[in-house]
C-alpha cells in the first residue's frame, strides 16, 4: 500500500513539474514579459506547483485510502477467517457490504463455511447413527454368546434363530453402507450408460414382490407405459426395488399403485399407497441417511434407514429427481428421468 502511494505521489509531482517547465519555457522563448517579471513568474509557478502537488497528493491519498480500505478490509477479514479455519474452527460469517467482486468473494466464502458446517454435522450425525445401529445387535450377540460360553443358557433353535437375525441385520447394514460408498465414488467416475427400457425394469422389480404382496393381502395396480432412458439398469432396478420394499414394509391400507408414464421429455415412476403417517414438513427428510419419522422406532419396524438414501443417490447420478408427495397418510414416492425421444 505504501509503494502504491509513493508511485502516485511521484506521478503527480512529475506531471506538475512538466506543466511548470513548459509554461516557463514558453515565457522564456517568446519574451512576453521583462526579465524581472519573468523571474517573478517562475517563482510564482514554483510556489503554485508545490502547493497544487501537495493538495493533489493529499486528496489522492485520501481517496486511495478510502477505496483501498473498502477493498482491503473484507480481504483482511477473509484472511482472519481462513486462519481460524486452519485451526480447525469455523469462523463467523463475514458481513457483506457490497456487490462487487470482493463482496461476491465474501458471499461465496460464507456459503463455503455453511456447506462445510453442514457436511461436518452430517458426518457426525452419520457416525452417531451408525454406532447406534451397530450397538444393539452387537450387544445382543455378545450377551447371548457370553451366556452360552459360560453355560448360563443352553442353545435352542429359537435362540440360534435370534442370533442369526442379529447377524443378518449387521450384514445388511454393512452391505448398504458399502453400497452407498461405492455409489458416491461413481460421482467422480461415471460408468458407461446403456439404453434401458425403464418400464421393463419396473415390471421385473414388481414381479420380485408378487409372492410377498399376495402373502400380505396387498392389492397391486401396475400400469406402465413404454419408456427408454439412458442409464444403469441394475442401479435403476435397485431404486424401484427399494421404493416398493419401503411401501410394503409400512403399508397400512392393503393396496399399492405402481405407475410409469411418459410425459414430454421425462419418464416418471410413481409408487403410491397408504402407509405410516408422515408429516408434510418431513417429506424430503425421509431420503436422508438413517432418518426415521419416529426416532424410537426399532429395526424390526424401521429397517436400516438407508434404502431411500441409496435410491436418491442412484437417481441423482442419473441426473434425475426423486421425491415424496403426501397428505399425511397416503404417500406417493416418485422419481423422474430424462426420456429418450426415440422411445
Amino acid at each position: 500500500m505504501m509503494i502504491n502511494g509513493l508511485v502516485l505521489a511521484i506521478v503527480i509531482w512529475l506531471v506538475g513539474v512538466s506543466v511548470k517547465d513548459f509554461a516557463c519555457f514558453l515565457v522564456d522563448q517568446y519574451e512576453f514579459v521583462g526579465k524581472e517579471k519573468q523571474v517573478f513568474f517562475n517563482s510564482t509557478m514554483q510556489y503554485y506547483l508545490v502547493r497544487a502537488s501537495l493538495i493533489a497528493i493529499l486528496v489522492a491519498a485520501l481517496i486511495y485510502y478510502i477505496l483501498m480500505r473498502k477493498v482491503l478490509l473484507p480481504l483482511q477479514m477473509l484472511m482472519k477467517s481462513t486462519r481460524i479455519m486452519t485451526e480447525g474452527k469455523y469462523p463467523e460469517p463475514i458481513e457483506v457490504a457490497s456487490n462487487d467482486e470482493t463482496g461476491q468473494l465474501s458471499r461465496h466464502f460464507n456459503q463455503m463455511i455453511m456447506t462445510l458446517k453442514q457436511t461436518e454435522h452430517g458426518r457426525r450425525q452419520m457416525l452417531s447413527d451408525i454406532s447406534h445401529e451397530l450397538r444393539t445387535p452387537l450387544s445382543n450377540l455378545n450377551g447371548y454368546l457370553e451366556a452360552l460360553s459360560s453355560g448360563v443358557i443352553q442353545g435352542e433353535p429359537e435362540l440360534y434363530r435370534s442370533l442369526h437375525e442379529e447377524s443378518m441385520h449387521l450384514t445388511k447394514l454393512v452391505d448398504q453402507l458399502h453400497q452407498l460408498s461405492i455409489l458416491e465414488g461413481k460421482r467422480l467416475n461415471q460408468p458407461l450408460r446403456e439404453l434401458v427400457n425403464l418400464d421393463t425394469v419396473v415390471q421385473a422389480a414388481c414381479q420380485r414382490f408378487e409372492l410377498e404382496l399376495e402373502g400380505k393381502g396387498i392389492q397391486s395396480d401396475i400400469r406402465l407405459e413404454p419408456g427408454k432412458v439412458q442409464g444403469d439398469e441394475i442401479g435403476l432396478k435397485q431404486v424401484v426395488t427399494n421404493l416398493i420394499q419401503n411401501a410394503i414394509q409400512y403399508d397400512h391400507g392393503g393396496w399399492i399403485s405402481i405407475i410409469g408414464e411418459a410425459a414430454g421429455q421425462n419418464y416418471t415412476v410413481t409408487i403410491s399407497n397408504k402407509g405410516q403417517p408422515i408429516p408434510r414438513d418431513q417429506a424430503n427428510l425421509v431420503f436422508e441417511r438413517f432418518y426415521r419419522i419416529d426416532p424410537s422406532r426399532h429395526r424390526e419396524t424401521g429397517g436400516t434407514g438407508l434404502g431411500l438414501a441409496i435410491a436418491k443417490e442412484i437417481v441423482e447420478q442419473h441426473d434425475g429427481e426423486i421425491g415424496l408427495t403426501t397428505d399425511g397418510l397416503e404417500h406417493t414416492f416418485w422419481f423422474t428421468l430424462k426420456r429418450l425421444e426415440s422411445s
